[in-house]
This record gives structure tokens, sequence and C-alpha cells, in this order.
């Protein structure tokens, strides 16, 4: 098993002048950090206008730091927008990070998260499925031919050489978001890594470990022609420290992350500027689905993380990404953290890697039989409740119909 670890670079209010400074300064020393631990990845999202929840609206300009504070980490976009991106655009800061980074960029690729990020873009959450299928066709090609050009729906450009080229050939490991559980099917057809979320059980995780390498080996619908990169990673909400008790008190930014995610669900952001997440969390913390939350993650002393992680181990798993930067979770604490897990826990799973692999490598010659578990009974991760709700694309366009037929004048 991998490991990694996850920035949204959450902010809550009230900020000074210098929070945003020290928000990225901090980060950047904490992936410096896990470098030097032997942490696998390092996770960066792009997000738009979520306050307090994610101040990485600019992940390239973050990585590219990060690659000169690094020396063997690899950097993971997770992910790129999109349909809130140029597709050239994308393949040019993808291309310059990784000749920056030697070639050790893992290439993530989302839709956004809804109208609060697509609408000042001119994107529409109806048709995000379609611009992101159609970005990562007409995306994929640029890193490898000298001429290129694309006319279709919603891209459309003369014939190009879209420069720099990357380091890695053909081009960085690509990875697909699945927030919507039900995308890592999608992502075992397309061929990509799946980047998902904490499975509510071991059942789950083996059920949905399956159904990827079915699609993946039986069902394969590639989007363009790109090497395929059999993953799956969970995103789990993390403190590691002497005591449960202690990590349990330590863990509260995870509750904000989950707070913050039920909160854009319920309400978006009615006053850009005015509001105040934290403020409003503070009711919220302390209520049972709160408190629920904390079991949600891998939150604990290494006994108990090691217990929870051997679970997850069995079911096929690649990697889990530890987040810790999470609301007002201090630099100390999350040094501190990393130092524990990898000096107390990391060991143990890095040294049955060589065994998953060969595990993988049976699974994907088909030496390896998988039988269908049914996933389909397994709809959300471990950490989402009512709130946090992730539509498959056919949902999103009916509820779209559905709230125009409303607003139309009857005649």
């Amino acid at each position: 098993m991998k490991f990694g670890i996850f920035y949204e670079q959450q902010l809550p209010r009230p900020w000074g002048e210098r929070s945003e400074y020290e928000l990225y300064q901090n980060s950047l020393t904490q992936i410096e950090l896990a470098d030097r631990l032997g942490y696998d990845h390092a996770w960066v999202v792009e997000h738009h206008f979520l306050e307090e929840y994610s101040h990485c609206s600019a992940p390239e300009v973050f990585l590219g730091a990060a690659t000169q504070r690094t020396q063997r980490i690899r950097l993971g976009h997770g992910v790129v927008q999109l349909p809130t991106n140029n597709p050239i655009r994308v393949a040019e800061r993808v291309a310059t990070l990784d000749l920056l980074s030697g070639g050790r960029v893992e290439l993530g690729l989302g839709e956004g998260q809804g109208p609060v990020e697509l609408h000042p873009f001119g994107a529409r959450v109806r048709e995000k499925r379609e611009v992101w299928e159609e970005a990562v066709r007409a995306l994929i090609p640029m890193f490898t031919q000298h001429s290129v050009q694309w006319h279709g729906k919603y891209f459309d450009f003369p014939e190009r050489n879209v420069i720099p080229k990357p380091f890695q050939k053909p081009h960085p490991p690509l990875w697909v978001a699945c927030s919507n559980i039900a995308t890592i099917a999608d992502a075992g057809r397309w061929g990509m890594g799946a980047l998902g979320f904490q499975f509510v059980s071991a059942e789950a995780a083996r059920a949905w470990v399956t159904e990827y390498y079915l699609n993946f080996t039986q069902r394969p619908a590639r989007l363009a022609e790109y090497p395929a990169n059999a993953n799956i990673a969970m995103v789990s909400g993390f403190m590691c420290a002497e005591t449960d008790a202690e990590a349990m008190e330590k863990a509260s930014g995870w509750t904000f992350f989950v707070f913050c995610l039920s909160h854009y669900g319920r309400h978006g952001i009615p006053a850009p500027g005015r509001g105040d997440m934290w403020q409003a969390y503070q009711e919220w913390r302390h209520t049972p689905k709160a408190q629920e939350t904390l079991t949600s993650g891998l939150i604990g002393s290494p006994e108990t993380i090691r217990r929870r992680l051997r679970e997850f181990e069995s079911t096929g798993v690649d990697q889990v990404i530890l987040l810790n930067q999470a609301g007002r979770t201090t630099h100390a604490d999350i040094c501190t953290s990393l130092e524990m897990f990898a000096r107390e826990v990391m060991p143990e799973f890095q040294a049955r890697e060589a065994q998953h692999q060969a595990w993988k490598a049976d699974v994907l010659a088909g030496r390896i039989a998988l039988a269908d578990e049914h996933a389909e009974r397994y709809t959300r991760y471990a950490h989402q409740n009512e709130d946090i709700v992730r539509l498959t694309p056919a949902e999103l366009k009916a509820r779209m119909a559905a709230k125009e037929g409303q607003a139309s004048p009857r005649g």
C-alpha cells in the first residue's frame, strides 16, 4: 500500500493579512517533510470561490514551488478542473510542471463542484461531464503530437504544436475524480486511476475495487490513446497521535471539512465575501453527526490506524491519501502526525507493497478471476451524509430540467 497527503488549503475565518501567506508556506514545509519521511504522493486540489473550504485556485503554481522543495515524492493534481480550463493551457502547465519536477507529476482530471465554481467561467453544470470528456479527448494528443487541431462542440482551435512536452513519456499517469462513488466504474472503463474517498467498510471497498477491475479488464472504453493507469486511491480524514482520545481532540479539522461540504450542498454561497463558515460550524461541531464523522477517517493511535488500514489493505486499494490540513489543525500537529505515522504505521504496509503489485498483475493478466460483488449496493462514501449529494450526470440533467420546468411560465 502507498500513502499520500492531500491539500485543500483550508483557511477558516477570521483572516489576517498574512493568513494565506502562512497557509502556503506551512503547506510547502509539510510536503518537504513528507518527502523526507518517505510518503509517496502529495495531492493538491483545484477549487474556485469556495471560501474557507479551499483557497487553492492555482495548484500548478503551488506544485511548481513544491518541485523545488522536494526530491522524490510524486506531485499530484487532484484534480485539474477541465470545464473551467482550456485544454491547451492544461497541457502547457502540466508539461511545464513535469519538466520542473523531473517527471514526478500525476494528472488527475475532474469536472468542478457545481454552480458556484462553474458559472463564473461560463460553464454549465448539466454539461460538465460532456465538456470533461471532450476536453480529455482534445488534451491527450497535445502531449505527444507535434501538430494538433480540434473542432468540437465545446472547444475549437486551429492546428498548432503545443509546447513544451512533458518529461514523462508519453505523459503523466491519468486519474479521474470520483466524488460520486459510481464514477469508480467509469474510471475502470476509461483506464484511469480512481481518486475516491474512504469507503464505508472493507466490504464496500472490496466491491468497488472488484467493479473497477472488471470494467478495466472486460469493458474498456478509453476516451483517447493513453497508457492505462490501474490504481484506486481513497482520501481519508487523518490524525495520528499517542492515544485515540488525543487524536480525536486534534482532528476537528476533519469535521470542518465535512461541514463545509454539507453547507455548500445545501446553500451554495449566498453572500460571497461576507459569510463565516467557521462561525456557522461552531454549533454543528458538537452534534452527533459531527462526532460520527470522526469515526469515518483514520483518526487514532498508531495501533488503531494500523488495524483499520489492514482491513482496507486486504481489499486491493492501492493508495491511502491522508487529509490532515483541514480546519484549524495546527502546523505543528500536522507535522507531528505525519512523523508518527511514517515511523510507526507506514513501514508495515510499505513492506507488503510487492505482494500487492503481484496480486494486481495477476488480476490484470486474468490469472485471478474476480466475481461481481454488486458494488451498486454501496452508494456513498464513509464521510457523506444526506447533504453531501453527488449526482450522476443523468441525475444532474434531470434535476436541472425539473428546475427549468418549474421556472417556465405556464401557457
